[in-house]
């Protein structure tokens, strides 16, 4: 079989895996900070490609097309159909269109535009229910947190644009990286009292899971909020920030409690999200949640509040990191359901 390269085009980074022979040989996530400028993917994609190896085919997915670069999601799926074609230009380009399947690159920057936009979800469901016949499927990453039902074996997501989904709760923006902390609530309980946030980015989730040694080496690729380091004392300085103080005015174990707060305020807004979906399509008791991304710790202790049993997509934690890659690679070399 001939390798495949799978390609997850996202505003904030890209992902990409190859498939060689019907089988993952290779992942990885680059920085791609789209709203600074397409060079920005360009430089990313070049070097994605020089450390995945050539191939004739690719199958690409997107959500980049939501970008502010671009005045709209039709240009932006247009114009980033455009720059595949010419850094991939002896390539077959495979450009996944949700039910619609794969579409070519005319079809993508045409009619099918719509269904391409933000499509990698499906994509990742998808593969989700080609293995598993009853099972709540949920991907955690740095920006957002998708939550799909899989009954009989089909995808029954209720919205297919990303306004539908949510609010249909099968979209959240909602991630284990690049959340604002000022996102998941208003004021948090701290030192005796209720304490409100500070309406301003200084610090994200990454920061909370950083200091609770819960985020991966490689999922932080993007500047921290303040442009420092990226060290639990920045990490906790930022977070004391936000509640008005300097770290050094605040206990540690306090600031590492309040860490732990908004770990859980974004955990039950994943719960809530899960009990909507579940609302509308009834799975058995025994109906797993499938996790996969940056987040699936998170998604475990999901799974034990929903009082389910937890499995990965993937077994292998690089290839849960790149869900949608992988899967839009594996959908097109036809080995979605081993």
């Amino acid at each position: 079989m001939e390798p495949v390269l799978g390609w997850d085009i996202g505003g904030a980074h890209l992902k990409a895996a190859r498939v060689d022979g019907g089988r993952v040989t290779a992942a990885l996530q680059l920085p791609s900070p789209l709203w600074l400028g397409l060079e920005h993917l360009q430089n990313a994609l070049r070097e994605a490609q020089a450390r995945l190896g050539p191939s004739a085919r690719h199958a690409v997915t997107m959500t980049a097309e939501l970008c502010d670069i671009f005045p709209n999601r039709t240009e932006g799926v247009r114009r980033l159909v455009e720059l595949l074609l010419s850094a991939l230009p002896a390539a077959e380009l495979l450009f996944y269109a949700a039910e619609a399947g794969f579409v070519s690159p005319a079809e993508a920057a045409g009619a099918e535009a719509a269904r391409v936009a933000s499509a990698n979800w499906h994509a990742s469901a998808t593969l989700a229910a080609r293995r598993h016949a009853f099972a709540l499927f949920a991907d955690m990453g740095s920006t957002t947190t998708d939550m799909i039902p899989i009954q009989e074996g089909r995808v029954q997501a209720l919205g297919q644009t990303d306004a539908a989904r949510l609010a249909a709760g099968e979209l959240l923006y909602t991630g284990l990286v690049r959340t604002p902390v000022m996102a998941l609530c208003r004021h948090i309980p701290f030192e005796g009292g209720w304490t409100p946030l500070a309406n301003e980015y200084f610090a994200t989730t990454a920061d909370i899971y950083r200091i609770l040694g819960e985020l991966p080496d490689d999922a932080d690729l993007l500047p921290a909020a303040d442009g420092r380091e990226k060290t639990v004392p920045a990490s906790t300085a930022r977070l004391a920030r936000m509640l008005g103080r300097d770290a050094t005015a605040a206990d540690a174990p306090a600031l590492f409690q309040a860490a732990a707060y908004f770990a859980e305020i974004q955990l039950r807004s994943l719960h809530d999200a899960a009990w909507q979906v579940l609302s509308r399509v009834p799975l058995p008791k025994n109906a797993p949640l499938v996790g996969a991304g940056i987040g699936k710790h998170v998604l475990v202790r999901l799974a034990a509040r929903l009082e389910r049993p937890y499995c990965d997509l993937f077994a292998n934690a690089l290839e849960a990191r790149h869900a949608a890659a992988v899967a839009v690679a594996l959908l097109a070399a036809g080995r979605a359901g081993e």
